[in-house]
This record gives C-alpha cells, structure tokens and sequence, in this order.
C-alpha cells in the first residue's frame, strides 16, 4: 500500500487530501502520469516527496509498500 497526500492547489483540485494506491514496486512516473491523468494536474506546478524527502529523479525512482507520496505545491522563501 501506498499514501499519496495533496497538499494546496493540488488538494483543491483533487477535493481530497490523500488516498492509499494499493500497489508496490510501482515506478513513481508511472504513478504521477496516472494521477495527473485522473485529476488533470497537468497545469499544475509541484515537487514531489517520498518519506519526507523531495525526490529529483522521478523516472527512476520505484515505489515500495508503505511509502509515503507527497505532492507538494511550490514553495515561497521569507
């Protein structure tokens, strides 16, 4: 099983603030191109983090039970 949590604009567009994907060794491309779809998040700017740590290599990155995803909208310094 895997949680994915929204945060912000992404939760305001999905009108949830998580779900649980039930799937393991699933690549995260794979994962945000089927999210992106079902929500069309597309328009949307967001980083990604897995466990609490922002992930940069998306397209190789593989899922394992009981990770966490986090979409994460952009951040404002100060």
């Amino acid at each position: 099983m895997i949680a994915v949590k929204y945060f912000g604009a992404i939760a305001e567009k999905t009108k949830i603030q998580g779900e649980e994907i039930s799937f393991s060794d699933l690549p995260l491309h794979q994962l945000l191109a089927s999210l992106e779809k079902k929500y069309q998040l597309n328009a949307l700017s967001f980083s990604v983090a897995i466990n609490q740590k922002i992930v940069q290599d998306k397209a190789n990155y593989i899922l394992k039970s009981n990770d966490i995803v986090a979409l994460l909208p952009p951040f404002a310094g100060g």
